[in-house]
């Protein structure tokens, strides 16, 4: 082998050298932002659950706690000797909300019922995102307001997630809340365009007015 050749392939093996440590270092810096993500979302979701447990049993009414709504009005069932079962539950078969503000109206959502809705949906807190990444909104300013927030026209039964559609079936127009939704009744294992798999997901949802079937929008009295 003469000595060009040498150089060659010298090079070559530099080449690849370097292009090799710099895909493993990317590699390592976008896996730091999302390291021992099903663990520290977990933690998250746990961490909410028992604080919005504590504030309700110390008398807050800026908390609630909710059942998915597909577990809801479920009966205990009787086995062997005519007993009824105890139904149990899973601290991820609910969702955490934090009330931001209460609305004036009474009146309970049904599922067919059409919505205006203005969101913003995050993920937790990450090297990157000191307020966690923005997966989803329909208001683009920092904060929420009435005034400028152009809610969205959609559906309670469109199809979103369980814990979304739970929150949606416990608010009342003019409701403001921040809601915390565990994996198990958004993603789960799966990974669904930006969000990655076992996310708990936090919503800032705003009900400003709903319509039932061909009737006219109601809004805040």
């Amino acid at each position: 082998m003469n000595f060009k050749n040498i150089k060659y392939l010298f090079f070559l093996l530099m080449t690849v050298f370097v292009l090799s440590s710099c895909s493993e270092t990317n590699e390592d810096e976008s896996n730091s932002e999302f390291r021992n993500w099903q663990e520290r979302n977990d933690k998250a979701f746990a961490d909410t659950l028992a604080k919005a447990r504590q504030q309700i049993a110390n008398g807050s009414s800026e908390w609630k706690v909710i059942r998915s709504w597909t577990l809801q009005n479920q009966t205990s069932t009787t086995e062997g000797q005519g007993a009824a079962s105890t139904l149990k539950y899973n601290d991820d078969d609910y969702i955490v909300v934090h009330i931001l503000k209460k609305g004036n109206s009474d009146a309970n959502l049904l599922y067919t019922d059409s919505i205006q809705l203005s969101y913003r949906g995050r993920l937790i807190p990450s090297d990157s995102y000191a307020n966690g990444y923005v997966f989803d909104q329909t208001f683009v300013a920092d904060e929420y307001s009435s005034e400028t927030a152009k809610p969205t026209k959609t559906t309670v039964n469109y199809g979103w997630i369980d814990g979304f559609t739970t929150a949606l079936l416990g608010m009342h127009v003019g409701d403001h809340w921040q809601v915390f939704i565990p994996a198990n009744l958004a993603y789960g294992s799966s990974v669904n365009s930006t969000i990655p798999a076992y996310s708990m997901l936090r919503f800032e949802m705003a009900l400003t007015a709903y319509k039932r079937g061909k009737g006219s929008w109601i809004t805040e009295e």
